[in-house]
């Protein structure tokens, strides 16, 4: 990996956990490597993005000497996988932050009232 993407990694690194500062430490402990992970597929979806933006989503191929096609481009199926699995990620470290209560109406006693009958 070159000097320029390992910075671009550690900033989005920063950035993320500026994101999950609220967690607990045990729960930090569990979310670093998803971090790291989260990190590294934003730096890549970028630059698959940018090859995409550049080469576009489709290929040309040969099969034999007088068959020619055209398919979805090596960066997409890559791009579409990885895309699925920061989600992922991202949707775990979310579950990882502490539950905030909503703010909402005050109570104002009547569920309990109905609850203790």
């Amino acid at each position: 990996m070159d000097d320029e993407k390992a910075k671009r990694i550690n900033a989005e690194k920063a950035k993320i956990k500026r994101q999950f500062a609220k967690l607990e430490t045990r729960s930090k402990k569990i979310a670093e490597s998803l971090i790291d992970n989260a990190a590294f597929m934003v730096v890549t979806l970028q630059d698959l993005q940018e090859t995409i933006n550049k080469e576009g989503a489709v290929s040309t191929y040969q099969n034999g000497e007088n068959q020619w096609g055209t398919k979805k481009s090596p960066e997409v199926e890559i791009y579409n996988a990885m895309i699925k699995n920061h989600m992922a990620i991202m949707k775990q470290l979310t579950d990882l932050l502490p539950i905030e209560k909503k703010a909402g109406p005050e109570e104002d006693g009547f569920d309990e009232f109905v609850y203790s009958r």
